[in-house]
């Protein structure tokens, strides 16, 4: 195999901008945000709106006083820039905004409102778990009525604020007409709160409204940890649309470039993409002689020589020439279109995991319903005490409330995270634990995950002075990886390059310059004479009066990586390597590893395809990759795996990232995953043999709901420490 040199050109900005959202077929509206931040008042909103509603392609205009921001609806072609000047005309300091950051800042201020209520809720149980010590030491008559006064004052407010997250939780499911687990534990607080307030009303011994602010502590204390194991970050069906190209360059009839929408653009069209540019479509070039970076498709980053009757897709990279391009697919056809497309259906089946605390909420709601009005009609028809039969449906409610297996769930994916991240991955969706632990089939992509991704020089020694001295030169002249790899080899080994002239570079062949009047060259191998193909990757020096010498490369194994595979192996699953590299490539890096099966030479789809087949066939997938060309399949796989030096699109698609280098870290993950899934069901076990001890003793009148209180918070310390056996 051959490569060719070229010379990498920066991407230009203007030709990679992102549209701030994906659209269906093509880019059809723009969404932006723009900061105003010194508006205050409804009549500063109406000029700024009138204002922004005027200018040409502005659709819809939204000024928020309390944010102090504008939210516009606009043409593809509109930029947020273009409409900053529009508001600084009207009398107002203005900003652009990133919608993508706003959307990450959303979901830190959801972290930090949780913790607050946490913090309020803890505050005012110890406030009022104080007065209550005062009534238990002996207070009586109206200090004790007193006491628990001053409790509801302070239970009502902390309730109503800290507990929020379950009210509107369990209103939602009960508008839908369906149960969760925060029903009954709204029932449980409201249960307890009216029964503690009719007991102070009529001068009752006994309030439990430390009972219903414990409950609320503990149930946020749950939900934050379950907060802190989600994922923060956008759909990776976002992020492959936002490579999609707003802005081409398009050829009207006299020849000449027009700057034109994506969205306007039809099949058939011929368009200029620049040196740095994205294609903007799918196409076949008709002009000009380049280098593609295919990276986006196959993952490779070794560049393939563009050249007229070359067909390029959406997302490729044109590196050294300008190319004329006619479109042969447009909007939703083209090829990056269709892989958002599949991580979008990827990432939906997904979804539909069921984890195990949903498994046990569908049974668990329900019985603690029934069990509590069971309860509640008993003992009303036993005694014909109302008040009686509120007090102990009220304990069966706490005593059963979920509150230990609300617990269950985060307490053990939150050591077990802490720990693997400890390791060097973080785990990214709250189930991805308990996926990891059903796996039996890890499928690996080749470049930039087993492999680091950058070439080595593997036959330096048999190459002369002379030759290395000229090779170096010619490789100085290059941004080429392969000209990079050997440059910084020969550099290492001491080498000195002679002085050439006319050093030049040749767009898709490699370089050349004149030394003593000869030509030498370093490129592909048909560029400078040399005979036969090599299976390896190579570049050939031409130094003119002798045959052409073949400079060998491999691609150096990641750190950890046969320990890795290995592990797995050991551990009873099967491998798989999957590679949009050539034959020969993957095959000599499957029999280094010991991988018994690999494809070769698989896009984006093919790669989506075989993970889908794999799971059809009853497997239980890890997908482990880095690319764009991976995100499909990672989003698709059962659970996955993606390094931190992975592209956005791919650390998106993915539960869990490896933050450093080592791939080792990987097979230490699945044990855990087991251990903690093992936890799991234990700590489910725990709640269940403490609700068949403890709701019999609530149902029979003998515990108060103050002893549920207790019993339930000692459930969940119980289930937290048996969690933190994972550390």
């Amino acid at each position: 195999m051959t490569a060719p040199m070229r010379h990498q050109t920066a991407v230009c900005p203007g030709c990679v901008a992102a549209p701030t959202e994906a659209a269906e077929d093509a880019p059809t509206e723009a969404r932006l945000a723009i900061s105003l931040p010194t508006i205050h008042c409804q009549a500063c909103i109406s000029k700024v709106e009138r204002g922004l509603s005027q200018v040409p392609g502005v659709r819809t205009a939204r000024v928020n006083l309390t944010l102090k921001r504008a939210l516009i609806e606009a043409d593809p072609d509109m930029r947020a820039a273009d409409l900053v000047p529009v508001c600084e005309g009207l009398g107002y300091e203005a900003h652009e905004l990133d919608l993508a950051a706003l959307a990450a800042t959303e979901t830190d201020r959801a972290g930090r409102e949780l913790l607050l209520r946490l913090a309020v809720a803890g505050f005012a149980s110890m406030n009022v778990m104080l007065l209550s010590i005062s009534v238990w030491s002996g207070a009586s008559d109206a200090t004790r009525d007193m006491f628990h006064w001053i409790s509801a004052a302070i239970t009502f407010p902390a309730i109503i604020y800290s507990g929020q997250p379950f009210f509107r939780n369990a209103w939602h499911a009960l508008r839908a007409r369906r149960l969760n687990m925060d029903v009954p534990i709204v029932l449980a607080l409201l249960l307890a709160l009216v029964t503690s307030l009719w007991e102070t009303s009529l001068s009752g011994e006994h309030a439990y409204f430390d009972a219903a602010l414990t409950l609320t502590f503990f149930l946020l204390a749950g939900r934050y940890l379950d907060h802190r194991t989600r994922a923060a970050a956008r759909s990776a069906a976002e992020e492959l649309a936002a490579l999609e190209v707003p802005r081409a360059w398009r050829l009207d009839e006299q020849g000449q470039e027009v700057e034109v929408s994506v969205a306007d653009l039809a099949i058939g069209d011929l368009i200029r993409v620049r040196p740095g540019g994205r294609m903007p479509v799918d196409g076949e070039i008709i002009e000009g002689r380049s280098e593609l970076d295919r990276s986006l498709l196959t993952g490779e980053t070794l560049p393939v020589l563009a050249e007229p009757g070359t067909a390029v897709s959406a997302g490729e990279v044109n590196l050294t020439g300008p190319l004329t391009i006619r479109a042969t697919a447009v909007g939703a056809e083209t090829s990056l279109h269709r892989m958002a497309d599949l991580v979008a259906i990827a990432e939906s089946g997904r979804s539909r995991y069921t984890s195990l605390a949903d498994s046990a909420a569908k049974l668990y709601a329900p019985g603690v319903h029934i069990l509590s009005a069971l309860a509640f009609v008993g003992w009303y028809l036993y005694t014909f005490d109302l008040r009686t039969a509120l007090n102990i449906a009220a304990a069966v409610l706490i005593i059963t409330c979920p509150c230990a297996l609300g617990l269950a769930v985060p307490a053990v994916t939150t050591a077990a995270s802490g720990r693997l991240f400890r390791a060097g991955l973080l785990v990214k969706h709250a189930t991805a634990l308990e996926r990891l632990a059903e796996v039996d089939t890890v499928v690996f992509d080749k470049t930039g995950t087993l492999t680091a991704g950058a070439p080595e020089v593997v036959n330096l020694d048999e190459l002369s002075p002379q030759q290395l001295s000229v090779a170096l030169a010619l490789a100085e002249g290059s941004s080429h990886p392969l000209a990079i790899a050997l440059t910084r080899a020969a550099k290492a080994a001491g080498v000195e390059a002679v002085v050439l002239q006319d050093l030049q570079e040749v767009p898709g062949y490699g370089t050349q310059a004149c030394l003593s009047g000869q030509i030498v060259r370093l490129g592909r191998a048909a560029w400078v004479g040399a005979r036969g193909q090599l299976e390896q990757t190579a570049t050939w020096l031409d130094l003119g009066d002798e045959m052409p010498v073949a400079i060998r490369f491999t691609d150096a194994l990641r750190p950890g990586a046969q320990e890795a595979v290995s592990a797995l192996q050991d551990a009873g699953m099967d491998v798989v390597l999957i590679s949009g590299d050539t034959v020969a490539a993957v095959r000599d890096l499957a029999e280094r590893l010991g991988i018994q099966s690999w494809v070769a030479e698989a896009l984006p789809d093919e790669k989506a395809a075989r993970v889908s087949q794999l799971t059809e066939a009853g497997h239980k997938v890890l997908m482990v990759g880095d690319g764009l060309n991976d995100t499909a399949a990672l989003a698709g796989a059962h659970v996955s795996i993606s390094p931190a030096s992975a592209l956005d699109a791919a650390r998106v698609a993915s539960d869990i990232v490896l933050l450093g280098k080592d791939l080792s870290p990987i097979s230490e993950a699945c044990g855990v995953a087991k251990r903690a899934t093992k936890r799991i069901r234990e700590n489910f076990q725990i709640a269940t043999l403490y609700n068949v001890i403890a709701v019999p003793l609530a149902i029979a009148g003998l515990a108060t709901p103050l002893i549920a209180a207790l019993a339930m918070s000692t459930s969940s310390i119980t289930v937290s420490l048996n969690a933190l056996r994972l550390r």
